[in-house]
Formats: C-alpha cells, sequence, structure tokens
C-alpha cells in the first residue's frame, strides 16, 4: 500500500517524480478562467505566475477530477507537475470540502499508477485536510491485481501499473501532533477499508465462508481482538435456523464470526452486523441471466463489519465494538431450502420463505437476534440486501432505516461527514401486513413495491427490544460496475466501512447519544 509521509519542504526542491497541484474554475466566470489553488503557491511562482494560463492554453478547465500534465519547470527536482481540478473555487473563502480534497488526490494518485513517488501540494490548511488529502490518496492508489496474468516478457511484472508508491503531502506539520495523528488516522483507515474491497473483489471459489471466517482469524490475532468462530455444528446445535437455511444448498457451510474489540476505558458499546453471502446464486429461487456475474459482492456489509472492527482496534477508540459476520453460500441443490419451507430461527421465530433469493435477511435476522443478547447501546447492520434499494436510490447512495429517527438522523449525519452519500429511509408500518404469512409467524417477503422498506420491517422484527438500530442497504454502492470516480476503483468499494468507524469514534467520544 502507498505509504504517505508529511513535509514543510518546498515543491521545486522535492526529490519525487510528480507535483500534484489543485486547480480550481472562479465563481461567475463566462470565459472559465481558472486559479491555483493554495497549497500550489511555489510551483505556479516557478511559471512566473502564468501555471493557469498554461494549463488554460492545455485545455484545462478546473472541472472536479480532471487531470492535466505538464513538464516541471527550470530547477524543479521532479520532472512532472500533475494538475488536478477541484471545481468551483469555494466563493465565501478558499478552504475546499473534506470530501473534494479526498476526491482531487484520489484521481491524482490513480494518474499516477506507475510512478514511484509523488510529492502533493493540494490546499492543506489543517490536520483534517491532511487526512482527507491522505485518505483520498490511498484509496485512489487501490489495485486489486492478484488474479492478474504474468506478463509474457520474461520480466516477471504483472499487467498494469503498480500503484503510487509513496505520497508526501506537502503544507503538513511533520513534527504536530494532531497531523501526525490525522495522517494515522487515515492510513489505518484506508488500509482496512482496501482490505475489504480485497474481500469484495476476491474470487468466490476463494473465498466461501471457512476462508472468509479465516481472514478474519487472523487479523484478530494480529490487532488483539477476541474471535469466536461458530461452525455448522455449533449452528445446529444453537438453533441458527436462517443461517444454516441459507446456507443448506452449499458444499461450503455456513460460519457465524464474532469480533469483540474492547477498551478498558469504554463507556458504550455498539455491534455491528454484516451481511456476508459469499456467493448468491439466488438458491432455488435462482437469478436470471446477467445476474449473477457480480454476485461474489454479497459479502460487502460483512466486509464493511470486519474492517470497520479492525480499526477501531487500531485506532484504539474507547468504545467496545462487537461485529458479526453472518456468512453462507447461497446455491441451489437437492439439500436447499426451498420456497415454501419454513424455517425457525435462532430467535424462535418462524419464518416462510417465499422467495430463496431474499435469503440476507434470513442469516441477518439470526445475527441481529444474537447480537441483542448483549444489550448493546445500538447496533447497526450492514448489507447488499435489496435491488429495490438501487432502484429508488441509485448507485452511488446507500439508505438508511432505524427504529429510532434521531439515531437515522446521527448515522446519516456522520456517513456524509465522511464522504459516504446516503439518504434516511422510512419503515412504514402498513407494509408490515404485505408479511403475513398463514403458515409461519412472518413470511421473507412481502409487498413488491417498497420492497428496500419490507426488508429493512423484517429485520426490525428480530432487533431485542428497547435497543436502538440502524440498517444500511448498501446494494448500490457496494460494488461499482463502471468506470472508476474520484478515490473509488471499479469493483468492490468498501462502502459503509468509513461511516461505520465514524459511528464508533462518535461513541467514544460522548457525542453519539
Amino acid at each position: 500500500m502507498t505509504a504517505l509521509t508529511l513535509s514543510t519542504a518546498a515543491a521545486p526542491g522535492l526529490r519525487v517524480d510528480a507535483i500534484v497541484v489543485g486547480v480550481a474554475k472562479v465563481p461567475g466566470s463566462t470565459s472559465g478562467a481558472l486559479v491555483v489553488a493554495p497549497g500550489a503557491e511555489a510551483v505556479d511562482k516557478a511559471y512566473d505566475g502564468k501555471l493557469a494560463d498554461v494549463l488554460e492554453t492545455l485545455g484545462a478547465s478546473g472541472g472536479e477530477g480532471e487531470v492535466t500534465k505538464l513538464p516541471a519547470p527550470s530547477g524543479f527536482k521532479a520532472p512532472l507537475v500533475l494538475a488536478v481540478g477541484l471545481g468551483a473555487l469555494p466563493e465565501k473563502d478558499d478552504s475546499f470540502s473534506a470530501e473534494t480534497l479526498r476526491r482531487a488526490a484520489g484521481v491524482a494518485a490513480r494518474a499516477l499508477a506507475g510512478t514511484k513517488k509523488a510529492g502533493f501540494a493540494l490546499p492543506v490548511t489543517d490536520a483534517a485536510d491532511a487526512g482527507a488529502v491522505g485518505e483520498g490518496v490511498l484509496l485512489g492508489a487501490y489495485a486489486f491485481d492478484a488474479y492478474k496474468e504474468i506478463a509474457k516478457n520474461g520480466s516477471g511484472d504483472k499487467k498494469g501499473k503498480a500503484p503510487l508508491v509513496e505520497a508526501t503531502l506537502l503544507g503538513g506539520k511533520p513534527r504536530d501532533k494532531a497531523f501526525k495523528a490525522a495522517v494515522e488516522r487515515a492510513t489505518a483507515v484506508s488500509e482496512e477499508l482496501n482490505r475489504a474491497r480485497d474481500l469484495v473483489n476476491t474470487p468466490p471459489n476463494d473465498l466461501n465462508p471457512e476462508a472468509f471466517a479465516a481472514v478474519a482469524q487472523a487479523a484478530a490475532k494480529e490487532h488483539g481482538i477476541k474471535v469466536q468462530v461458530l461452525d455448522e455444528k455449533a449452528l445446529a446445535k444453537g438453533g441458527y435456523g436462517g443461517i444454516l437455511g441459507v446456507g443448506a444448498g452449499s458444499a461450503s457451510a455456513p460460519r457465524l464470526v464474532k469480533l469483540s474489540y474492547t477498551s478498558s476505558k469504554a463507556k458504550k458499546h455498539l455491534a455491528f452486523v454484516g451481511k456476508g453471502i459469499t456467493y448468491d446464486s439466488g438458491g432455488i429461487s435462482l437469478k436470471p441471466a446477467g445476474h449473477n456475474e457480480t454476485m461474489k459482492c454479497d459479502m460487502s456489509g460483512a466486509a464493511a463489519v470486519f474492517a470497520a472492527v479492525v480499526a477501531a482496534a487500531r485506532l484504539g477508540l474507547q468504545v467496545n465494538v462487537t461485529g458479526w459476520l453472518a456468512l453462507a453460500e447461497n446455491m441451489p441443490s437437492g439439500s436447499a431450502t426451498r420456497p415454501g419451507d419454513v424455517l425457525r430461527m435462532y430467535s424462535g421465530k418462524t419464518v416462510e420463505v417465499l422467495n430463496t433469493d431474499a435469503e440476507g435477511r434470513l442469516v441477518l435476522a439470526d445475527a441481529l437476534a444474537k447480537a441483542s443478547e448483549e444489550t448493546p447501546d445500538a447496533i447497526v447492520d450492514v448489507a447488499t440486501l435489496t435491488g429495490a434499494m438501487m432502484l429508488a436510490l441509485g448507485n452511488r447512495t446507500f439508505g438508511i432505516m432505524a427504529n429510532d429517527d434521531a439515531f437515522r438522523s446521527a448515522v446519516h449525519e456522520a456517513a456524509e461527514e465522511v464522504g459516504e452519500p446516503a439518504w434516511p429511509m422510512p419503515l412504514p408500518d402498513h407494509l408490515k401486513k404485505g408479511m403475513d404469512s398463514p403458515t409461519a409467524d412472518i413470511a421473507n417477503m412481502g409487498e413488491r413495491y417498497g420492497g428496500g422498506l419490507v426488508a429493512g420491517l423484517f429485520l426490525k422484527e428480530f432487533v431485542g427490544e428497547g435497543i436502538t438500530w440502524a440498517h444500511l442497504d448498501i446494494a448500490g454502492p457496494a460494488f461499482n460496475e463502471q468506470g472508476p470516480f474520484g478515490y473509488t476503483p471499479k469493483g468492490g468499494t468498501g462502502s459503509a466501512v468509513r461511516t461505520l468507524v465514524r459511528l464508533a469514534e462518535l461513541t467514544a467520544s460522548g457525542d453519539l447519544g
């Protein structure tokens, strides 16, 4: 992974392969005039104060995410200057939002693939800005090439350019505690988020429930996290009918993994629950052609929970965080659960399975009921749960449902703060009637319209009484099938990791209820 360092050095004397600067549009300008963003004054001076003019001549507009490369001026140790667009210059002051800095740094880092070292002279006015730039660099430089064919040129190199090796953040203060802490936080969160991306991108033939559990066990041992893994025998003995029912058709047995990070100074306890369907064929209710190819990503919720717990441990947050990974593979076979079957869940409730492709809510129901036994201060579940949420919010925004309006708002604010687009969604009581079953306590399907909300209402039934709970449906943003943008790559994105970490931080500081 790319290494981050802070430096107060001047850009001209920095021995790197490229210097990154920011440029912005002048608000209200009819000519599309550019300005060089703060942080790049030394670079602009080397161009006799005409860097913006040169970039305009080359066709740069300052649009967000735009990249323009040009030779460095005489006297620079670096041979290249890379200008990245920041969008419109803020009208009130020269400060750019943290998300603008993240995206710009991510675009630049990706554009510098194949480069060893780069200096980032983006606007950094405080430690928070440095953290945002660092996070953008680390997330933007991500690449997943574990399965790329070795080039047949005798070099042994893998196809594609290697990620940026080292990034120096100019304008930072290496000896300042706040700046050092911001970079350390960016590194820990980004490394774990990228680990979640790796898991999502790993082919399902190499990441079944047992293999995922082994990854979690190894990380837990490394970072001092207690771990418990329930295999199929323990699940059967414990009465986890939902997880067992979903995994019944697969040769790979299901698992329920509990990760426990504890702090001696903690006053609150959070539980995170993740849907971990390592491959979702739909089961007997088989998905149609064209809908199976990316279903390795159906464990993105569990990956996010896993990454968030490890990040909390690495950051030493003063809050207890328990992660529950509900892992199963949903396959059709002679032993698979059938539409019409009734499962007895861990909570004791019975569920009539009307559609085996509505399996995520079944594994989550068992994990939510188990998590509730510890009476945490709040539970947040994360899942690629419904196509209906994608229809409602698109591919980049996740939905938030909750049994407490104030908590739902707090989760939404945390998500927006860290740059993860989200939107609060309701849980209308009238939709519950659609899940009435003549055979069981509840059915796993309800009305077609509002399907994402129906799924949320189903999950709510398995949350312990009096426990604050939120549900994040990340079906849209969890896997990016289009081209990369900002610091987001194609493939697994690590959606919700940063939201969960921020919730843990806010809880630790006493700012979340």
